[in-house]
């Protein structure tokens, strides 16, 4: 029993590290540090004295958000002469170019369905010669007009930053249940104290930036997200996070979309932690280590160390009080999962998120493991 007693606690221990005690460890070591408050906001570039800056928009069948996208990145505070707009149409059935081009892109690439990251790396190619700094971001997000500006001036507030990435805010629809934007919340606060520390152990693709020399060639299953922070690192540079960098995006309307969307990203996921070189230490500073060790790693793993933590609890049950309150507990979470699908009580609703989630990581990797994972892609339904 002895054994499986330290089956249980190591397996509870370590959730409740990832889940808790890691943002309070990230958050001590700030303050010991002196880097408990706010980073102060980057000094922008001077009235110009701005560098030539291309944004570069994958899509895939947008035809209903491109122009608003592309009116959005017009009226982005930049100098228009030095700002060029790619949209990079990643194998489109619509008329997304079409609407591209009228709404006022600069440079509208039409291409065969190979995948995001081969539309970004095509972008790229094609951006203009001139060019230091290339940023990206999702068809259907809205950039606030000092974003550009504010992301720029991060990347070139110290020169060992190759990588930055700004906030995404979510917008639930008003009858939506998707909890995705309490977990955001949660996730950005750790994000940035560990920008503050080091470096971030992932990004999102709805606002970030690179220095153009620094940009990545990765497989195409690899999303930039995850493959570009840890990379950067590799390579001696900083991946950073910038919260006055803003822009919205639209959310998933429900936890079950949600969990769909998240299957499909954990699917590109896996083969990034398997094979893409997240698993191997060379190249961390000992600091980075542990951040990928506890906000990736140990995620990326929670699924499992639930089921190995309720396994040896019911094989616990006779041992004592504590494990029938530990086991009630682990029961009573499910219990409010299923509940969440038929009572739209926020409590309720936080708890099937976030069973839901822990097993759209687990059937990510079913799914890669099983089938492999496509390079395609298609936007999230309900997003748009």
């Amino acid at each position: 029993m002895s054994a499986l007693k330290a089956i249980f606690w190591g397996s509870a221990g370590l959730l409740v590290y990832t889940q808790v005690g890691y943002p309070l460890l990230l958050a001590a070591v700030a303050r010991a540090r002196g880097a408990g408050g706010a980073a102060e906001p980057p000094d922008p570039a001077p009235p110009g004295e701005e560098p030539h800056v291309t944004l570069a928009i994958a899509a895939h069948r947008e035809g209903d958000v491109i122009a608003d996208k592309v009116a959005n990145a017009r009226a982005l505070d930049w100098p228009a002469d030095r700002l060029q707009v790619v949209v990079a149409c990643d194998g489109s059935p619509d008329d997304t170019p079409q609407r591209a081009r009228e709404a006022g892109a600069d440079l509208v690439l039409e291409l065969p369905w190979g995948g995001k990251v081969r539309a970004q790396d095509a972008a790229v190619r094609e951006a203009d010669p001139r060019s230091t700094i290339i940023a990206f971001s999702d068809a259907n997000s809205a950039w606030e007009p000092e974003a550009l500006r504010t992301l720029v001036a991060r990347l070139r507030s110290a020169p060992d930053v190759g990588y930055a990435c700004g906030q995404v805010r979510f917008v639930n629809a008003q009858d939506g249940t998707n909890q995705e934007g309490l977990y955001w919340r949660m996730e950005m606060h750790t994000r940035e104290l560990e920008s503050r520390l080091a470096s971030v152990t992932g990004g999102n693709g709805a606002i970030y930036a690179v220095r153009r020399e620094d940009y990545l060639e990765v497989d195409p299953v690899m999303g930039h997200d995850l493959s570009f922070p840890f990379n950067m690192v590799k390579r001696g540079r900083r991946a950073v996070y910038e919260p006055l960098a803003r822009a919205t995006e639209k959310m998933v309307p429900s936890i079950e979309g949600e969990f769909a969307r998240k299957r499909r990203m954990m699917s590109h996921a896996w083969p990034i932690v398997l094979r893409g070189g997240m698993l191997s230490p060379k190249g961390y500073p000992p600091a980075y280590a542990l951040m990928i060790a506890s906000h990736r790693l140990l995620r990326y793993v929670a699924p499992f160390l639930h089921v190995v933590c309720l396994a040896a609890n019911a094989a616990l049950l006779g041992e004592g009080p504590v494990y029938v309150v530990t086991f009630a507990a682990q029961a009573g979470l499910l219990l409010a999962a299923a509940l969440g699908g038929v009572v739209r009580w926020r409590p309720l609703l936080v708890a099937r998120y976030y069973v839901l989630t822990n097993a759209s990581i687990a059937a990510g990797l079913y799914d890669h493991l099983r089938h492999g994972t496509p390079a395609g892609w298609a936007p999230p339904e309900g997003t748009r």
